[in-house]
């Protein structure tokens, strides 16, 4: 197999994922101190800036992506039924296209805005208009329900976005770096990767552990139901990773926060994912004890984005909602190489034919 030359391999200051260790890096923090260091927006800004140190950001984000927020509305709030009838990752790219004669196609601030007010308006086409002088989170929350969302669950929401962020060459990323490579417009970078984000061995796996948690019941039936679950050769549903060898640090991250929701608003589920969760990795370690499968980052999403009130159906767009950072971050730094991205390939077809001399 030909080998990966120096060359060839990406190279990236955003963040660094040691799947051996089950621990993630993003901007060269470890991920629990990033989440209590960072908003949505400073994260945004300091990826950006990691990614083109030479990108002039202005002197005020929340104030431009505020406005972008009022232009993407303005955009958008005529279609908005459509929008919910199309519902899910379809949406977002829609909303994308809708708005790229309105919003600029090359600017990462409209794009963000655009990807949010997309996902509002698919689920809430009566939502009302954007408030500029909001903070964007918030601001997307109170649209979506028409009432303030609370601390706990801002802070919840915030946690959850930026834990999924960044993280590494992973599809969806790499596709937009490809795409970037090609010097395509950013639209289209987010475009490519919003499809790989679609495939379910990507980013549809949170709805399914819900479905799991219902057909399980109750604490006491989980080692029987996981039992013959795996004894059919069904896969368990938020377990497992291709890259991390041990547990995705991203679980403990969204396990804490999900806990702290539950002292404030409570959640019936956390007893039953927490048993669910042992007796899946007792039977786990002794099915399949080579593969060191553990709990993967969507186990505890589920449970996180149904307390807050999101639909099963728009995990993968509320996902895009944090990704987006990564992404945009990542064609920029992209764009500063200036290489195109061609990975090496082996042949592995028929035997070639030789002429003779």
């Amino acid at each position: 197999m030909t080998n990966v030359t120096p060359t060839e391999m990406i190279e990236t200051r955003l963040s660094d994922v040691q799947g051996e260790q089950g621990q993630l890096f993003i901007l060269g923090q470890p991920l629990q101190i990033l989440v209590s260091t960072y908003s949505y927006t400073e994260l945004a800004a300091q990826l950006w800036q990691t990614a083109d140190p030479s990108l002039d950001l202005g002197t005020d984000l929340a104030q431009q992506l505020g406005q972008a927020r009022q232009r993407a509305y303005q955009g958008l709030s005529s279609q908005a039924q459509v929008l919910q009838q199309i519902g899910g990752i379809a949406a977002l790219r829609l909303g994308l296209d809708l708005l790229a004669g309105k919003l600029d196609p090359e600017n990462a601030i409209d794009q963000l805005a655009a990807l949010g007010i997309s996902l509002v308006l698919s689920l809430n086409p009566a939502a009302s208009p954007p408030d500029p002088a909001a903070e964007h989170l918030s601001d997307l929350m109170q649209m979506l329900r028409q009432t303030p969302a609370s601390t706990a669950e801002m802070e919840a929401l915030s946690c959850y976005l930026l834990t999924v962020s960044e993280h590494g060459m992973n599809a969806s990323t790499y596709t937009a770096r490809v795409i970037a490579s090609t010097r395509s417009d950013l639209l289209s970078c987010l475009a490519g990767a919003l499809g790989a984000l679609k495939g379910p061995l990507h980013g549809g796996a949170p709805g399914p552990v819900l479905d799991m948690l219902d057909a399980i019941g109750s604490p006491e039936q989980a080692p029987d139901w996981i039992a013959r679950h795996l004894q059919s050769g069904e896969r368990l549903m938020g377990f497992g990773h291709r890259i991390y060898q041990t547990r995705d640090p991203r679980a403990d991250v969204l396990k804490q926060v999900l806990k702290n929701l539950q002292t404030q608003h409570g959640s019936p589920r956390l007893a039953l994912a927490e048993a669910v969760e042992q007796a899946a990795l007792v039977a786990l370690s002794k099915s399949k004890p080579h593969l060191r499968l553990q709990t993967n980052v969507e186990f505890y999403t589920a449970l996180l984005l149904e307390a807050l009130g999101f639909p099963r159906e728009a995990f993968t767009s509320v996902f895009a909602l944090g990704r987006i950072l990564g992404w945009t971050a990542h064609v920029l730094e992209q764009r500063s190489t200036g290489r195109l991205i061609r990975p090496p390939s082996r042949y592995i077809g028929e035997a070639r034919i030789t002429t003779a001399v």
